[in-house]
């Protein structure tokens, strides 16, 4: 962390420019952070951070985080219990309604904010600092398994089984309705860019490809409507009833992790995720989150190469329907 310093500017460059070019530890997202909370001032006045400096001028500085200070702050308040530890890999069972990771240096709250509370050695595995060692993300409404590294070779190993999808995910979920029989789910999924919020919806590639902006006389595809292939086999466990409304639990396997692509493939196809409210589902009042839990996943051990399945207790509410 910067602190408390000041220098003359030179002319003829903006000011997050020219705390960058002096304080090349920071970065430009940082340097607009300082900016806009006050914390860098020019004359002895807040600046904002496209202030054209005309050189001379003093800027100081209170606070300016460096690159290095952009991780995962420890909260000892975070119940982060391990159900799986060994010298390469963490496994966790996550509370549906806590995030997977902070979206910023600044927050607490979520899963891994408790994990480096207690094994502060995955703050610096892999190249995503906020991610913490965390080898996937689930939905803040989704319980279950997350998988963390801790170690750079064990996160590198992983990485390359997910990214070759040979890392076979499994889900319960309880959807609305009754579903007799089991079945596959291939989709292109794209984010829906007309919504603030992030959600997928099933979208053909010739349909995708046609609204994509031509660019240097060449036709694309807008990369927030890049399709994303997504395939989801499910199969039904069991049916209840609440109330006048059936129910079914599926089981669910996954290879590919596209966004929300378990609760838009289901929705698409008419089974919707009980308390999944952003694709469809009716508000059940007072449930936190939503009726899918990362139950389980089965990989290849990064350091011993044996085959190694990881799962997790199921939620009450499935083992209630059975």
């Amino acid at each position: 962390m910067i602190e408390n310093v000041s220098f003359t500017a030179s002319g003829g460059i903006r000011l997050d420019a020219a705390l960058l070019m002096r304080f090349p530890s920071t970065t430009r997202a940082f340097a607009r952070e300082a900016c806009a909370s006050g914390a860098v001032k020019v004359d002895g006045r807040p600046a904002e951070k496209g202030r054209r400096l005309h050189g001379g001028e003093v800027v100081e500085v209170a606070e300016l985080a460096e690159a290095a200070d952009n991780r995962v702050r420890p909260d000892r308040s975070i119940p982060a219990r391990a159900i799986f530890e060994d010298a390469a890999l963490l496994a966790f069972d996550k509370p549906a309604g806590m995030p997977v990771q902070p979206l910023s240096r600044h927050e607490t709250g979520s899963l891994m904010n408790g994990v480096v509370a207690r094994w502060p050695e995955v703050s610096d595995v892999g190249d995503g600092p906020l991610m913490a060692g965390a080898l996937h993300r689930i939905d803040s409404g989704t319980s279950g398994l997350v998988l963390v590294a801790r170690t750079d070779a064990a996160f590198e190993a992983m990485r390359a089984q997910f990214a070759g999808r040979e890392v076979v995910k499994t889900y319960l979920a309880l959807v609305e309705g009754t579903v007799a029989a089991g079945g596959t789910l291939e989709n292109d999924l794209v984010h829906d860019a007309s919504l603030p919020y992030c959600r997928m919806i099933v979208r053909k590639v010739e349909k995708v490809e046609r609204v994509g902006k031509v660019e240097n006389g060449v036709k694309g595809i807008r990369s927030e409507e890049r399709p994303m292939r997504a395939i989801t086999a499910f199969r039904p466990l069991a049916i209840t009833r609440c109330g006048m409304e059936e129910l079914t639990l599926l089981e669910v396997t996954i290879r590919t992790g596209v966004t929300h692509q378990i609760r838009a493939q289901l929705a698409a196809a008419g089974m919707h995720i009980v308390n999944d409210r952003l694709y469809g589902a009716f508000a059940v009042e007072d449930m936190v989150g939503h009726r899918l839990h990362a139950l389980a996943a089965a990989f290849r051990h990064p350091v011993s190469g044996e085959p190694c399945r990881i799962e997790t207790p199921w939620p009450e509410w499935a083992l209630k329907v059975m």
